[in-house]
């Protein structure tokens, strides 16, 4: 299928897409194009006018800046793939990312696209949960910042106002020693995620855990943060069997149904993605210490 009849508009300033999206109705952003475009073709979005990002150099870039990494929205992910600073700063990106599509639809992705389409097996979306990361968003009375946390309002569907766009994601950059983790189980490489797990951890002194963060994609309308399970490893060693037990309670949640797995199958395996990313955050963090 071809993509319904709409008006083309290429702004060379955030502020002047900005102008656009608040003054015409049924108006969608363009950015990567990877989701957008085939849900145009298929007829699932037929907006009236198409006001297209890549033109707006000043949204794309990686710095970092008062301890955040911000990160322009219309950076493609394959340039936060081969970043120094993301991989030196938040090696969980470049984790998530290997599983994304593949090379071609990191060429042209970008961040941004990325979680306001929300998917919520999409691994930057789940990556972005688990990073504590915070949205920028632009509209006609300026900006405003949203935790990720509060980004999903429900499914596919981010708290943003009709007249508004992300310009930006911060990212508080964690403790050099800390380790991070992401595994996935998918039908074949570069598929949305069955179910997907984004870990961090942090050392003490000890060799304790500091802190853990551990995050579920696939599984809801949003990617689910693990705070039992975090609290629970908190003072304790890192070892598989601690987090085996831990895992546990992730056979516990809530798991959606779609047409091709169900949420008991979801609950099952979530336990073991749960256990994987845990334990590849810690030898990460354990090499980073030993180092």
């Amino acid at each position: 299928m071809k993509p319904p009849p709409f008006r083309y508009y290429d702004p060379q300033t955030a502020d002047e897409a900005v102008g656009l999206l608040a003054s015409l109705e049924n108006a969608k952003l363009l950015a990567g194009g990877q989701s957008l475009m085939p849900m145009l073709n298929m007829r699932f979005v037929q907006p009236d006018h198409m006001i297209d990002l890549n033109r707006v150099p000043e949204l794309a870039f990686i710095r970092e800046e008062a301890g955040l990494i911000r990160i322009g929205a219309m950076t493609r992910q394959r340039d936060l793939e081969f970043s120094p600073l993301v991989a030196e700063r938040l090696p969980l990106i470049g984790a998530g990312l290997r599983h994304v599509g593949h090379r071609q639809t990191r060429n042209r992705g970008t961040i941004g696209g990325s979680l306001c389409h929300l998917d919520p097996a999409a691994e930057l979306v789940t990556v972005a949960m688990a990073l504590d990361a915070e949205i920028v968003a632009r509209g006609p009375q300026g900006e405003r910042r949203l935790a990720m946390a509060e980004f999903p309002l429900g499914f596919m569907t981010p708290a943003l106002e009709f007249d508004e766009m992300l310009v930006a994601i911060d990212i508080p950059v964690p403790p050099a020693g800390h380790g991070a983790g992401f595994v996935e189980m998918a039908r074949r490489h570069g598929d949305f995620a069955i179910v997907s797990a984004a870990a961090t951890i942090e050392l003490d002194g000890a060799g304790r855990i500091a802190r853990a963060v551990l995050v579920l994609g696939g599984v809801g309308v949003a990617p689910l943060r693990m705070g039992e399970v975090e609290e629970a490893l908190a003072g304790q060693a890192p070892s598989a069997a601690i987090f085996a037990d831990h895992c546990r309670l992730c056979g516990a949640i809530e798991a959606m149904d779609d047409a091709l797995v169900s949420g008991t199958y979801r609950r099952r395996i979530a336990p073991v993605m749960a256990r994987r990313a845990l334990e590849q955050a810690a030898r990460h963090a354990m090499a980073k210490v030993a180092a």
